[in-house]
């Protein structure tokens, strides 16, 4: 009688052992995945800054050319300077 209470024990020490173990497994998995979101959305706004300086670089750039064929058509028509 005392050595099935002693393997009853042992099996339910085992299974909490292994239950333990799992849920500490499945918590590191998803600490590692919180870490990969994190990264990831931490790159992703880092490109979409470039893109971002990048789009206002060039419309600075297309406004001015557009300015200066605006002051060239009027300086043709013979208007005055109109800024």
């Amino acid at each position: 009688m005392i050595e099935i209470l002693a393997a009853i024990a042992g099996a339910s020490v085992g299974v909490a052992g292994l239950g333990i173990a799992r849920a500490n497994s499945q918590s590191q998995a998803g600490r590692d995945s919180l870490v990969r979101l994190t990264s990831a959305v931490d790159n992703l706004a880092t490109r979409m800054n470039v893109l971002h300086n990048d789009l206002m670089a060039r419309d600075r750039e297309i406004f001015a050319r557009i300015g200066e064929l605006e002051r060239s058509l009027a300086r043709l028509e013979g208007h005055s300077d109109r800024n």
